[in-house]
Parts: structure tokens; sequence; C-alpha cells
């Protein structure tokens, strides 16, 4: 199976303490077809510039095989004391700030730039893209994507740019001698905990973020490609990165829990699912930023052109990295024009291209195949509802059973029976894998369009397609999604390097990838108004 899918040759480092003085390009590999329990891939926690093991270790199973190839620490609670000292040890006024060690943002500038030179170099490139493959499959296309971005982003914050992310402002006083001045000032001992479908993308931007502006981060991802974060954190010392500037916690998320309730970072940026983003919100007493779940829609207007192409986004939006993206396509508004162009059967035509053998649909990894297959069939009893592709499991495979693995799959419930109180629930519910619902609606069924979307919990991305601007006006003026796509070629997914990506609508709502996203989530306002005098004579004081 890996040999045929061109992941039989995928570097995965072994040894945990390498000779970081070397280059990138000699760092040690094995194959990872030779992995197995005895002869594993070893991770480490970090805590305090240290490389440390845990009393345990976790065997993860390779998602494509169900074969152990990975230990990572299995931390448990009674186990926290370093993480705790180590983030109750910073000061609320950061490692720097404008006014103590500025220095630190020009040597991550340095940094930043150190990394993406090293992300360039093709060996580089394709180890990163390679190891996403393994721990989080999705075609190299989808983890050399990942990849890129990522470097891109370390491109657009080298040399000054770190420093610039920390410009305030002045004000005139009232007097001779005063002035305002509003600063981004640190939260000082921070949290970031990421979740397994983006392993390094979203851990590096948002990790980056919080040490732009001088937090010192508690960093946890998700166990099962926990080891992308490690290896990155790895390259960010070799680059220059100061190796107690960030602490690593592998382990589940309730031992990460018992150091949050410790140690009392200062903030959190959470993302993940909602069940947890919201438990996090009420333990941490509202100080965290969350980009939790996204049942994202996409609304077709009534006029149809390049039919070839947006039936393929709506195919990459809905199934690329087999459908594991928080920005993935749920729900489908196509226009009746549309569908009597044949944008469905072409979605079905494209969505059966796609096979596990060049990963362009692969294991979900946290939906069993009977919890979406399930779903289905809730769908089902919806009267008019019917599947429209898919809808089966995959075959042909050793995808291990804790794992989820269907066929791009399609519901279509007529819009009228979707809004249904009784239905709606079940319609708009997030389903983490290569599954979307799809509506038909016609002239004069747009506010019921509308309609749906106000009542949806959740808003993350969208898009409007349509080259008509009165039609994508009205669609953008009555809808709140944070990322929303507008255009004939609007789509739904993204990559965050170039344009804010969050959602709106929650005060809670973090963003990533921007500068103005930066400072919104990893720094807070701090006034600091200076009145040096001249100080006026007593015969002017009176009493009030």
């Amino acid at each position: 199976m890996l040999a045929r899918q061109g992941l039989g040759s995928a570097p995965l480092l072994a040894q945990p303490l390498l000779q970081l003085a070397r280059r990138l390009s000699q760092w040690a590999t094995v194959d990872p077809q030779k992995l197995s329990a005895s002869n594993p891939a070893a991770c480490l926690n970090l805590v305090a510039g240290s490389w440390q093991p845990s009393r345990e270790s976790r065997q993860l199973p390779d998602p494509l095989t169900g074969e152990p190839f990975i230990a990572v620490p299995h931390t448990q609670p009674d186990e926290i004391a370093p993480f705790v000292k180590s983030l109750k040890a910073v000061p609320k006024t950061g490692l720097h700030n404008p006014l103590k060690n500025p220095g630190r943002y020009l040597l991550y500038g340095d940094v930043s730039f150190k990394v993406a030179a090293e992300m360039r170099k093709p060996e580089v490139e394709d180890f990163f893209a390679r190891l996403i493959q393994r721990v989080a499959p999705k075609s190299y296309a989808q983890a050399l994507g990942e990849v890129r971005v990522t470097r891109k982003f370390y491109e657009n914050f080298g040399g000054d740019q770190v420093r610039f992310l920390a410009r305030g402002f002045t004000n005139p006083g009232d007097h001779p001698g005063q002035t305002s001045s509003g600063n981004r000032w640190p939260y000082g001992p921070v949290a970031l905990i990421t979740p397994f479908n983006f392993p390094l993308e979203i851990p590096a931007l948002q990790l980056m973020g919080a040490l732009y502006m001088g937090n010192k981060p508690l960093l946890h991802v998700d166990q099962r490609v926990s080891i992308v974060a490690e290896q990155l954190l790895r390259l960010l010392q070799h680059c220059g990165m100061p190796a107690a500037d960030v602490d690593l916690l592998h382990g589940p998320g309730t031992t990460m829990g018992a150091t949050m309730r410790e140690a009392q970072p200062r903030s959190t940026l959470f993302t993940g699912s909602q069940r947890v983003a919201e438990r996090l919100a009420l333990e941490t007493h509202g100080k965290v930023f969350l980009e939790d779940a996204g049942f994202d829609w996409k609304i077709m207007g009534p006029d149809v052109a390049h039919l070839d192409y947006v039936a393929w986004q709506c195919d990459q939006d809905a199934y690329a990295c087999s459908g594991q993206k928080c920005s993935a396509q749920s729900m489908l508004f196509a226009h009746s024009n549309w569908v009597k162009a044949g944008l469905l059967e072409r979605m079905a035509a494209l969505a059966s291209t796609r096979k596990l053998a060049d990963l362009t649909v692969g294991p979900v990894l946290s939906w069993s195949t009977e919890a979406m297959l399930g779903h289905a069939q809730r769908l089902l009893k919806i009267p008019g509802a019917k599947i429209l592709f898919g809808g089966k499991p995959l075959t042909g495979h050793s995808i291990p059973s804790v794992y989820g693995a269907v066929q791009p799959t399609a519901v279509f419930v007529p819009l009228a029976e979707a809004l249904k109180p009784e239905h709606f629930e079940a319609v708009t519910t997030e389903v983490f894998g290569p599954f979307q619902v799809v509506t038909e609606w016609s002239d004069g069924q747009l506010p019921l369009v509308l309609e749906a979307c106000e009542r949806m919990t959740n808003h993350l991305t969208a898009a409007v397609v349509s080259n008509d601007i009165n039609f994508v006006q009205h669609v953008l003026a009555n809808t709140v999604n944070g990322t929303t796509y507008a255009g004939i070629r609007a789509r739904t997914t993204g990559a965050p390097q170039n344009h804010w990506f969050g959602p709106a609508g929650d005060p809670r709502g973090a963003g990533i990838g921007t500068p103005e996203a930066i400072r919104m989530v990893w720094s807070c306002h701090r006034e600091v108004i200076t009145d040096f005098g001249p100080v006026p004579p007593s015969s002017a004081l009176a009493q009030s």
C-alpha cells in the first residue's frame, strides 16, 4: 500500500536528539515502511529549553495500515510540574515588549528569514510534505501546499516585519510635555492548542504570532500529528530560536487541561472542536480565542458560467484532504440553473476519480466509517432526501477501524425540509470528512437560503459564486462568515498566508495569517501617557 502511494521513501525523523548544527539535508531519516513497534520514531517533550521523555509512551497506529510507527510521550497529570513552573516563570510583561528587550523583535525577524530559506530547499520541503502525509494522510499536492503556505508566512515576517507588528500610535496631550501613546503589549505566559488536520501550518502560524509579540507559549498539538510540530521546533532552534522560548507538551488533552489549570496562562488560542472550545471558554473564564467548528456554506447564484471550473472547485472544497478542513464545503445551495446545467453530475464524476492510491481520499481521523454512514442514514429519513453520490465505505484497504474510510459523499435534502426545526440540526451537523449536504433553490427562494445561513451557529468560511455584483452584495450584506469568498471563482477553502482567516460574529473569534490577526490574538492594547512638564506655577493651581 505505501509503495503504491509513493510514500515508501518518505523521510521521517527517527532520532530525537539530532545534531542540528548539520545542514538539514544531512538529517538522519528512516524508511517509514521499516518502522515498527520495536523500531518506532520517538518524540520528546520540550520544557524550559530541554528535550525530555515522559514516563509512558503511546504507540500511534499508522493511519494507513494500523501498524505502530511512532512513539509519543503520553505525559500524565502527575508529570506537569516542570511545565507549570516554566510557564509561571514568565512575567506578565512577556519576554519582550516595545520597552523591554526590543532586540528580540529583530531576532525573530532573522529566525523567520532563516526558516524560510531552509524551507526553500527541495529536500526540506519534501521532508515536511512527506511527514504530513504519514500522520495526516492527504495527497502530496495538498501536503506540499501546506508546507509552501507556511514557508511564505515565514517569508512575510522576515527582516523588520516582526518589529513592525508592534507598531503603536501617539496622540498629542492636553498641555506641553504630555503625549498619549498606544502600545501592543504581550500577555506573557500563553497556551496554544491545535488540531490534527494541518499539523504544520496551524501550529507554525499561531506559534510564531505568539513569539513575535513577546509571549512564551505552551504548545499542545493533537498526539496523532505532534511529531510534525516537534520537527518544526527543532528547525526553529536550528535557525536561532532560543530553546527556552517555547514549551511543547505531547500527551492527552486531559494533561494539557491540568497544566493550564495549574499554570493559568493569561491567554489561550484554541483551534478544534466546538465542544472543547466551549469548555475551554468556561475553564479559562473567557480568556481564550477560538477558531472552532466550521459548517461552511456555498451559495450558487442564478448566473451560470465556467461550469467545469466551478464543479472542480466544489469538488476541491468538499473533498480535498478527505474533507478534513475547517473550511471544507459543508452545504451547497445550488440555484436550479446550475442543477439544470449539470453541475451535480460533474461533481459526481470528479468525486469518482478520487482514490486511496494517491490519497486524494483517505483516512478520516475524527469520524469513524460507521458514524459517517450513520449520519447519512439520519439525513435520508428526511422526506425527499437522497444520496447523490458516494454513501459507501472504501474497500480494499487496511485503514484501522478507529479511523473512517468512506467514498466522497453528497446527500441531497430539499430546502423546505432542511429548514424545518426537526431537521435543521441534522442538516447542519459538521461531518469532518468527505461529506456534504446539497440543496436546490430557485428564483424567489433566496430569503429561505439566507434564513438558513442566519440560523447556523458557526460562521467561519463561505462562498458566493456569481458574477452578478448586485446578487453578491445582497448575500454579503445579509451574512456574517468571517472569511467569505465572492465571485465566479469563489471557494470555501483557501490558504491564509495572504489574507485574514477566522470566524466572525463571536467576540472570542480568532484570526490567523496576517499582521492584523497576530496583533489581535497575541497582544493587547496598553496606553502610556507621558507627562514631563513644564509644571505650572503654584499660583495657577486651584482646588477643585
